[in-house]
Formats: structure tokens, sequence, C-alpha cells
């Protein structure tokens, strides 16, 4: 038995329901029970929540009365269920440490949500395994809409998303074939101002750190393309797998410090990489750029703090964020079908670190 004269496990998680808010069983109240309460049938409670310029003002406020002394709230899960439609809209992100994929999903959920939409997060982690069991799982959610901070290449992916004919908005790459709608980024071109901001710079010997697939691909292959019209030599190419902070970022460039050879300068295909890169170089001695260059790309909040400040790519990832709302917001209002491919423009910001 508990010490009445001790605080003890109830005393602390009890905490009483609002006056006129319980019921005999305790569960929340049904739609059934506003109804009864109120006088009227359930499908004009459900009106009154829905299209409430329908129902006539007493019958409207009266049911508003109960409503508002039972707490009941209607379900929008539930409501999809039974009726194919939903105010839910999922958005799979590729890392959800990644601050422009965050600043995107806020702005994409800050677009939708004024309209009555909710936004749900998910996240694939660069895994396909992960992609395709999320992918199924929209079966049993039935959302509105589905977002990916990423492009979709697993054939049975695309098919599968394209038979759910819900609309879907893919970003951060520019494929020619997008499943539905995209904003992307050119990433090709991104790997392109790197090898020329690096060549304008008087370096020759360079080298690059990466993921080997998805984005960070498209990427290392613009930079190989332009630094071959350059004239630059590329010594290393680093590839790295998931990206989850700073750490890999010194790891990879410390793998590059271990492979030998000169290296004037190095672009690195995510300011996690780069910055962490940087932090690498500091504990190790090197001054940046004088011993070795290091140019980024995303422009994350810690790009202008370290030192010397991270020269890299930027582009408005809130934006990438919001045009992606605007263009879901047009196409389940039934707006009139307008250009459904989008690129972000890139930018170079200059700072201290090339």
């Amino acid at each position: 038995m508990t010490d009445p004269a001790k605080p003890g496990y109830d005393d602390v998680v009890r905490i009483p329901a609002p006056p006129g808010r319980s019921n005999a069983t305790g569960r929340p109240p049904r739609i059934e029970e506003v109804a009864e309460r109120a006088g009227v049938a359930p499908i004009t409670v459900s009106r009154v929540l829905r299209h409430p310029e329908k129902v006539n003002r007493k019958t409207r406020e009266r049911i508003l009365e109960v409503i508002e002394a039972t707490g009941y709230a209607s379900n929008p899960h539930a409501r999809a269920l039974r009726s194919g439609r939903s105010n839910v809209v999922v958005a799979f992100v590729s890392n959800i440490l990644s601050q422009q994929f965050g600043l995107a999903v806020r702005s994409f959920a800050a677009t939708l949500e004024p309209e009555g939409f909710e936004v749900l997060v998910g996240q694939t982690s660069y895994s396909y395994a992960k992609e395709v069991a999320m992918i199924q799982s929209l079966r049993g959610i039935r959302p509105a809409a589905v977002m990916f901070t990423g492009v979709i290449e697993l054939e049975e992916n695309r098919s599968a998303l394209a038979e759910l004919g819900i609309p879907v908005i893919e970003t951060w790459a520019f494929p020619r074939d997008p499943i539905d709608m995209l904003v992307g980024l050119p990433n090709a071109d991104a790997g392109a101002m790197a090898a020329q901001r690096l060549a304008e710079a008087g370096h020759r010997r360079v080298a690059f750190i990466g993921r080997n697939s998805g984005r960070g691909a498209l990427r290392r292959d613009g930079f190989r393309t332009a630094a071959a019209k350059l004239g630059l030599e590329i010594v290393h190419e680093i590839g790295v797998g998931e990206i989850t902070g700073l750490v890999d970022g010194r790891a990879a460039f410390t793998a590059l410090l271990d492979r030998g050879g000169e290296v004037d300068a190095v672009f690195c295909a995510n300011d996690l990489l780069a910055t962490g890169a940087l932090i690498e170089a500091r504990a190790r001695g090197l001054s940046v750029p004088r011993d070795l260059a290091v140019l980024g790309f995303g422009d994350n909040d810690v790009a202008d703090q370290i030192t010397p400040g991270l020269t890299t790519i930027s582009f408005d990832a809130a934006a990438l964020g919001r045009i992606a709302g605007e263009l879901l917001l047009a196409r389940l209002a039934g707006a009139p079908a307008a250009e459904q491919r989008l690129a972000v423009e890139l930018s170079l910001i200059e700072r201290g670190s090339v």
C-alpha cells in the first residue's frame, strides 16, 4: 500500500478531467453521444464540423455548446478510413539531422497547416530497404499526398507510388522523369561550380569527399566533368555512406590525408563533411586555405561560425519547401496544372576556406 503521508505514483499522474467532460465509461465522447445530447442526427454534427454554413444558426450553436461541454473532437484519421479522403500529408526525409531538410520540411508544413493539413515526418536514412517499407506503409495510412527529400529511383517504388493515386512531390534532385511534381536542385551544376571556383583560386590537384550514390554521386560527376575541362587533376575520391554528423567529415578527411599525395583543395558534397574536415584540419595543425582549401555544399549554420568561414554552394531550402507546399495545395484544390518541374537556383557563398 502507498503511504498516504508520502507522495506516490498516483499522486503524480492523476489529473482530474475538466467538469462536464467525462462520461460513465471514461473514454472520449463519440459523435453519436454528441448528437443524442443535441437532439440531432450524427450526420448533422459532422456537417457542423466540416461545413458549418450548411446548418442553421440555432442548431449549429446548440451542437457547438454540446461539443464544448463534452470535449468531443473529430478524428481525421478515422474519417480518412471511412471516406477515403485524408488531411494527412507524409514527408519522408533522407536524414532527420540535416538542417537543410529540416528547413524545407518546416516551410512545407507551414504552407499546408493553415489549410487544414497535418504533416507527418519519416526518415529513410538513404536506405532503399527503408524506402520500400515506408512506401508500402502508405497503403495503410492513405495520406492526401507524399513528399520526399530526394527522388525515387527503384522502379518498384515508383510503380507503388503511382498506384496510390495521390500527388507525389520529389525534391533535391532534377531528373528528367519525375513521378509527378518536382522541386529540385541541379546537383551536377553544383559540382561544376565547385570545380570552377577551385580553378579560379589557382588549385590544380583536387579531391572529392561525398556519397557514392544519389545526390552525392551527381555532384561528384559534375565535379569530374568540369575538372577535366578546366585541367584539374582529381587526386583522390573518398566515398562516404550515411552521414550523421561532423564526425563523418573528420573521418573522411583523415582517410584523404592517409592516402598521401599532394592535394591543393577538396570539394565536400555536404556541409557536415566540409565542417568536419575543417575541424580535423585545425586539429592537425593545417592552415586552411594555405595548406589545403575546403569547399562545401549546403550552407548550414556552422559554415559562418567556424574558423575560417566555409566557402560553400548554397540554395534556399525554406523556399524549396514552400514552393513544394504551394504546388501541392494547388493540385489538391483542383487548380489547372501549372509548371510541375521547378529548379531552385544555386549560389556561391564566399568565406575564408578557399
